[in-house]
């Protein structure tokens, strides 16, 4: 079984900020009339995704922070293909995020099984 190591932890938080800020400039550009319900739902969630990522690294709790993180990976995938279905983001878009969550779901999932032979 692999260990995860620091620099892992640490290149999923640098690889779950970039994805914050890709995430939030494509949500920057829903129509106004969805900002305040889809958008400011997927921003908390993603920012949520970060919260439970610094209090994973930082508590002896790990495991139930990371799975904190992966129902809140889940909820962004559903609003996204809500999102992706009704037009407010294009298809390149839609796939590019899902994949981008997709990996730090597998990250997660990494850390968690990690976890779990300890």
């Amino acid at each position: 079984m692999a260990v995860l190591t620091v620099m892992d932890e640490l290149s999923l938080f640098a690889q779950w900020e970039t994805t914050l800020r890709d995430l939030l400039a494509r949500t920057e550009k829903f129509p106004k009339r969805h900002r305040f319900t889809f958008t400011t739902r997927i921003d908390n969630l993603a920012l949520d995704v970060l919260d439970e990522l610094v209090k994973a690294r930082y508590s002896n709790e790990k495991s139930a922070h990371l799975n904190a993180v992966n129902l809140l990976l889940e909820r962004l995938r559903v609003l996204l293909r809500i999102c992706h279905a009704e037009g407010f983001l294009d298809h390149r878009g839609f796939e590019h995020m899902i994949r981008r969550i997709d990996e730090a779901g597998r990250m997660t999932g990494g850390w968690i099984r990690q976890q779990e032979g300890r």
